[in-house]
């Protein structure tokens, strides 16, 4: 892995991704910046926010000639909220978790028999070899929403749960996999999927395309005020929402999301993009817990998350929307043996190696115990004893 020196000080490398952060005062002057990086390579990944740009590199030789485009538009670099989430599965029979959750989220397979989202949105799985016996019912499952064509092609048999959604890998890790629907009946918004988010990804023939369609969409977006999602990847233009911000309780602003939608997709149609319906795919991670108010506001601390402020709603979640939503739910506290049980399942989260020390401690006083630490990696746990591992990068 080069050294910092190599790539600038702009750069951060986590799970051995050189990335950064622009700050930008809108979607639009972000857009601007894109543009230039597509210049540089249209390999490079880029996520447009109404506060700035996550630039993730397929070579770290390029880091260079992108700072120096965004020191010419004015826009600074701020790794503070740099930081990579992924699952990871302790299990006996790796392989067989593979194949059921590479079915499940449609993913790639990675380095170290890991499994990667082919467009870099989702958080990465890693699944390590463990003889430990945890026959009981996890505490955190996966919540995985795609079209409903793509459920079907999944054919993971026959679901259960209350939702008649629910599927259990070998070892009994838990997915709800629920199938997603049009936005609206019109016509006119019929490229977008609801999947939790309203979301629609378009199809680029060239990066001038590419530039274009995320342009306009900023545009639109900036018009109304609306903090829409603009992920661009090599041929490709996905558009989001964000989970349950196309609702009018969430978004609180003066539109209806599916007008904004509608207006996205003319401009993309008429730009020549071309809808791809099976590619939406939303991904969130449940938390089962006695004390909710105890696990979720440490999970918040550890993870630098903003708690949703929604009557009955118990959702945090990344604030530049870069990372998958967490979401609790209550846990009878009389399951003791559940609660004792070691989870098969626990999260990593990378952050800059400036910032590891920091969130370990936000973490602690929120509740939480060091339970381990090797070089570069802490392992903490919640007040319940669910647990994220805490990684140094470079």
């Amino acid at each position: 892995m080069p050294g910092m020196s190599e790539v600038g000080s702009d750069w951060r490398f986590l799970d051995g991704i050189a990335m950064a952060w622009f700050d930008a005062r809108s979607l639009t002057e972000g857009a601007a910046l894109a543009g230039r990086i597509l210049e540089v390579s249209p390999d490079i990944s880029v996520d447009l926010r109404p506060t700035g740009v996550r630039v993730r590199l397929s070579t770290s030789g390029d880091a260079e000639a992108v700072s120096a485009a965004a020191g010419e538009l004015g826009l600074a670099a701020n790794p503070a909220g740099l930081q990579q989430v992924s699952v990871v599965f302790a299990s006996a029979n790796p392989s067989a978790l593979s194949r059921f959750w590479q079915g499940v989220l449609d993913y790639a397979p990675a380095e170290g028999g890991a499994l990667a989202d082919p467009l870099w949105r989702d958080p990465g799985l890693r699944i390590r070899q463990s003889t430990e016996l945890r026959p009981l019912r996890n505490r955190i499952h996966v919540d995985v929403v795609r079209p409903a064509r793509a459920v079907q092609q999944a054919n993971l048999g026959e679901a259960s749960g209350p939702f008649g959604v629910r599927h259990s890998d070998p070892d009994g890790n838990e997915v709800d996999l629920v199938p997603g629907a049009e936005l609206d009946e019109e016509t006119e918004t019929a490229d977008w999927q609801a999947v939790f988010s309203a979301m629609a990804c378009y199809r680029v023939t060239s990066p001038a395309q590419q530039h274009a369609l995320a342009t306009a969409a900023s545009a639109l977006a900036d018009g109304t005020g609306f903090p829409l999602l603009v992920d661009l990847r090599p041929g490709l233009v996905i558009l989001d929402s964000g989970k349950d911000q196309w609702e009018d309780d969430a978004h609180g602003l003066g539109l209806n999301f599916t007008d904004l939608a509608a207006d996205l997709q003319t401009a993309a149609r008429e730009l020549g993009a071309s809808a791809d319906p099976g590619l939406p795919r939303f991904t969130q991670l449940f938390l089962d817990a006695a004390d909710v108010g105890a696990v979720r506001a440490f999970w918040a601390a550890a993870l630098g998350y903003t708690p949703d402020t929604r009557v009955g709603v118990s959702d945090i979640y990344d604030p530049r929307r870069l990372n998958p939503v967490m979401v609790f739910q209550e846990l009878d506290a009389s399951e003791t043996d559940r609660r004792r049980q070691r989870n098969r399942i626990h999260f990593e989260l990378a952050v800059p190696a400036d910032l590891a020390q920091q969130r370990i401690a936000e973490a602690v006083s929120a509740g939480g115990r060091v339970r381990g630490e090797s070089e570069d990696r802490w392992r903490v746990a919640d007040p319940e004893g669910n647990e994220i591992v805490i990684v140094s990068g470079v």
